[in-house]
């Protein structure tokens, strides 16, 4: 049986311990806010936090995550107002809107270690995310935008 801290919750999870991290926050917990989109970690639809770090999910084993603090895009604010979320939205970022949760938390990591990161800091954090619909430059705004509010 493994324990995990997720949203600050402790839950246990008694499955496959080889399972990637995405399925259990998707299928076990019902946290489906992090998505499946390459399964290779090479899109950064499934980033979720570990210890505040931006981690992709989809090759993540779960036994690799136990004792460690997750947090998931459900978790990042209960209400949806972290200065990231409120960044989007005033930005007016997604499109088709599928990556946005695992873009809003890469950016909500890179700003927890860098309140004020300049251009290509954002630039570079953010380009493991993957935009099919080309949002890049709206998704940069918001960063700088939320940087002024955290």
């Amino acid at each position: 049986m493994l324990k995990l801290r997720v949203n600050g919750t402790e839950v246990s999870y008694d499955g496959d311990p080889s399972v990637p991290l995405l399925w259990v926050l998707r299928d076990e917990l019902g946290l489906t806010g992090t998505k499946f989109g390459c399964g290779a970690a090479l899109c950064g639809a499934c980033t979720v936090h570990l210890d505040g770090q931006a981690t992709r999910s989809c090759t993540l084993q779960v036994s690799d995550a136990a004792g460690h603090a997750i947090t998931t895009i459900e978790g990042l604010h209960p209400s949806g107002d972290h200065p990231v979320q409120k960044a989007w939205r005033e930005a007016n970022v997604p499109q088709c809107g599928y990556c946005q949760a695992g873009q809003i938390m890469s950016a909500a990591a890179l700003l927890a270690q860098n309140p004020h990161p300049k251009d290509e800091e954002i630039h570079e954090a953010m380009s493991g995310n993957i935009c099919r619909c080309g949002c890049y430059k709206r998704i940069e705004q918001a960063v700088r935008v939320a940087a002024t509010g955290v």
